[in-house]
């Protein structure tokens, strides 16, 4: 398909990218990072563009932002991503996986475009000019006031994210591009910022930021903190906890070596402490009528959309939405900034404890939604929903080994969701002062939303994981008392 802007007409001669914009339609759907793999693409235009590097410096590396849209006329007109690239007569050797194309060049000639990310001197050039506070057209290069940066080489990409792109410093420091490019105060840097103010250790060091524009407001670029090494992903942890237990077929969960209710209340003493330090730092306020109407709003809407797009949410339709309305009835709550699309992946567990990761938000709201404050009820129910994840997911990668289900795992799955999830509450009471299942009816609420919210995902995602936010969902609907355990 040829490239055509937004609005059907030819590319911009004066575009510096024209000439590669068949190669980007063809490059970006087959990125981890592009959410958008399903969707027809009808055009793709040059919204921004820096170079960053200086005259005869090579290689050539520009920062950009191209605007997509989209034939299907669903969500946003048009979505922007961010990308960092390298130009060079010939790509060196160990980039040549990161290849987007090739353009002409003024003289009549070409040159080699490719994912900048994937090149180590263009890594180690972002992070010299973060540490000399540099400016580059409408990039700013910043420095966290106070920190002392790293003197590292070249970084090397961290495989495997799903919606960002980073690069690890001599596991000392890791660069993470937000390919997202949207205009206004990316949450991640906010909040990491707030919690800095706060000396928080439950928050990997920020160390700067490459900050730049968009449609004339302020955007982020990019952010440098800190890397966690010798860490592991609470996620992992918990499939490991979880198969040990199934493997035991006549020991209950405390009983076994890899019990994880340990580490699930230090998780929960973390989010505690996160949610304290937010509070302080940027406020918190009472989860009043206007504001509890407000949340109820979102969440109704949300299963609407939901119940539209998957038969399992429109059956039970009713019986959800009277569960969300608990919202506006629920005792009294508080509202503040929140980490907002918490679960174990976003948990790393350090040789000195616990930290949380990537503030984002939850990636298919609006920035708008993502910074307004909620309910810390919020992160404690998709945690609670994530124990379950962990242990119905690991069940079923079990049982497709088997030839039938087994009832009595199915149990030992759930004491073990029970246990960590009980755990994970003790812990946060423990620092806030509030155990989350004193208000049932608020915890059963955000919890049922989150499956909501995940039964969608799933579908068009992971069709083979949706068995497992439906089972939650029909718990939540007649189990009122799940939210105590």
């Amino acid at each position: 398909m040829p490239a055509t802007s937004p609005d059907g007409a030819p590319p911009n001669p004066g575009d510096p990218l024209v000439g590669l914009h068949d190669d980007l339609l063809a490059w970006l759907p087959t990125q981890r990072w592009f959410p958008a793999k399903g969707r027809e693409i009808a055009g793709l235009r040059t919204v921004a563009h820096t170079v960053v590097s200086t005259p005869g410096e090579l290689p050539t590396v520009e920062h950009a932002v191209v605007g997509v849209s989209f034939t299907d006329g669903t969500g946003s007109a048009e979505e922007r991503y961010q990308l960092v690239l390298g130009v060079a007569a010939s790509p060196p050797g160990d980039v040549e996986y990161a290849v987007i194309g090739r353009r002409r060049t003024p003289d009549g000639g070409d040159e080699v475009v490719y994912d900048g990310l994937a090149d180590g001197r263009i890594s180690r050039l972002f992070l010299a000019l973060i540490t000399s506070d540099a400016t580059r057209g409408t990039l700013h290069f910043v420095p966290e006031p106070g920190t002392e940066m790293p003197i590292v080489g070249p970084g090397r990409p961290l495989l495997g994210e799903q919606s960002n792109s980073s690069v690890i410093y001599g596991e000392r420091a890791i660069m993470k591009l937000f390919r997202r490019a949207t205009a206004g105060l990316n949450p991640d840097l906010e909040l990491h910022r707030a919690l800095g103010r706060q000396g928080s250790v439950e928050v990997a060091p920020l160390l700067g930021a490459v900050e730049g524009e968009l449609d004339g407001e302020p955007m982020v670029v990019a952010m440098l903190q800190s890397y966690a090494a010798n860490s592991a992903d609470g996620w992992s942890m918990a499939l490991t906890s979880v198969r040990d237990l199934l493997a035991e077929a006549d020991l209950r969960p405390d009983e076994v070596g890899g019990d994880f209710a340990g580490e699930a209340r230090r998780i929960g003493k973390t989010v505690g402490s996160v949610h304290r330090e937010l509070a302080a730092a940027l406020g918190s306020g009472p989860l009043d009528g206007d504001g509890a109407a407000e949340i109820e709003a979102w969440m109704l809407a949300r299963l609407d959309h939901a119940a539209e797009a998957t038969e399992g949410v429109r059956e039970q339709r009713d019986a959800i939405a009277a569960v969300l309305r608990g919202v506006a009835t629920a005792g009294p709550s508080t509202v503040q900034r929140i980490h907002g699309d918490l679960h174990l992946g976003q948990e790393l567990r350090t040789p000195t404890g616990w930290l949380v990761i990537d503030f984002e938000g939850e990636p298919s709201k609006s920035l708008a939604d993502r910074t307004r404050p909620d309910s810390p009820m919020r992160d404690v129910a998709a945690m609670l929903r994530s124990f379950d994840y962990a242990a119905f997911h690991q069940l079923s990668d079990w049982e497709q080994s088997a030839d039938e289900a087994d009832p009595q795992l199915e149990r030992r799955a759930q004491e073990w969701a029970d246990r960590n999830r009980s755990a994970f509450c003790d812990g946060y009471a423990e620092v806030t002062g509030t155990d989350p299942r004193d208000n049932p009816a608020l915890l059963r609420a955000y919890e049922l939303d989150k499956a909501v919210y995940e039964v969608l995902y799933e579908t068009r995602n992971r069709p083979t994981w949706v068995s497992i936010p439906l089972r939650s969902m029909r718990r939540l609907l007649t189990d009122t008392g799940a939210a105590r355990r």
